[in-house]
């Protein structure tokens, strides 16, 4: 039904050639745009319903468990619920070190918030199927759960800054009770804000997809970042993480990179650098945390993210 509308817009409606770079980049964009936002207000809606009954306090009651790894575990996943940009992850970051969350606990969602979410699993569903969208989930967990294991073992409380720690609290707050009209109400207006957040960056990604799609050869990026190239997945990384984009913006792009060539491991890890290890997030965790625990974040996680590539590269190669 998809592919049909956008055919009709490309070549009745706007009466390009068919088979010309242009229809093809114009096609490309009209039916990615369509069948993106489809299902972002559609799963959004649905996850929202279900963050309804988790609100920050009641996380961070659940995260301060005190069995080894289980808070690991739960704040991985938590991550994937929970807000989808560094911005609005470093506040609950916060919240959760003054609610006596453990560190380490804390930095496995931090990893895990802006790295994997609703969006991102639609996204990589949309585009590349199941398998990917499963395995890219797995990894992402795998990475957010080993990083805050390691920062745990470390001991490394000292490098965060003192006011964090001073403003530790320790109450109980009681939550509101909410009704079903009022859980349906907060995920219809969750949705439009995240459509509203996300609208442009997805516009910008697709568009840049649709110009590769059409105009950049196939060989031309195979050449340069090949699964063949030892050093493709590494250079990705170090690429990302100066740049600043959400996830919704980065996957389109990913999914024309490895439709003209490069290989999905490296187009993955260059998705991860950006949503997890960017600069802009550096800056406003050194408000919080001194730079030597910044570079042994970015060191752990960055080198998990490599790790991941090469394995996506591997398996996805047999």
């Amino acid at each position: 039904m998809l592919k049909i509308f956008a055919d009709w817009l490309t070549y009745s409606i706007f009466n390009l050639t068919p088979e010309t770079l242009l229809a093809e980049a114009v096609n490309f964009f009209i039916f990615d745009t369509i069948k993106i936002f489809i299902l972002l207000a559609v799963i959004i809606f649905s996850v929202s319903i279900i963050r309804s009954f988790l609100p920050p306090e009641k996380i961070r009651a659940i995260l301060s468990s005190e069995k080894k790894y289980f808070g690991n575990i739960l704040a991985s996943l938590l991550g994937i619920i929970t807000p989808f940009c560094t911005c609005s992850a470093i506040p609950l970051f916060l919240g959760f070190l003054e609610a006596g969350v453990p560190l380490g606990t804390t930095f496995s969602f931090l990893v895990a918030s802006p790295m994997i979410n609703e969006v991102a699993l639609i996204l990589l569903l949309g585009m590349f199927g199941w398998k990917i969208a499963l395995l890219y989930i797995v990894s992402g967990l795998v990475i957010s759960f080993f990083s805050g294991i390691i920062i745990g073992h470390l001991k490394v409380e000292n490098l965060v800054e003192e006011f964090v720690y001073k403003n530790k609290v320790n109450k109980q707050l009681e939550l509101p009770k909410l009704d079903w009209k009022q859980r349906i109400n907060y995920a219809k207006n969750y949705t439009l804000n995240i459509i509203k957040k996300v609208w442009l960056y997805i516009i910008i990604g697709i568009s840049i997809g649709a110009w590769i799609h059409g105009y950049v050869p196939t060989d031309f990026l195979t050449h340069y970042a090949g699964a063949d190239k030892w050093y493709a997945v590494p250079l990705a990384v170090l690429i990302g993480i100066p740049l600043y984009s959400n996830v919704a913006g980065i996957i389109p792009l990913v999914g024309v990179l490895t439709e003209k060539g490069v290989s999905i491991g490296t187009s993955l890890a260059f998705m991860m650098s950006v949503t997890a290890l960017s600069l802009p997030e550096f800056m406003i965790l050194k408000k919080v945390m001194k730079i030597k625990l910044i570079l042994i974040f970015a060191g752990i996680v960055g080198t998990g993210i490599v790790l991941t590539g090469y394995l996506f590269n591997f398996i996805l190669s047999k």
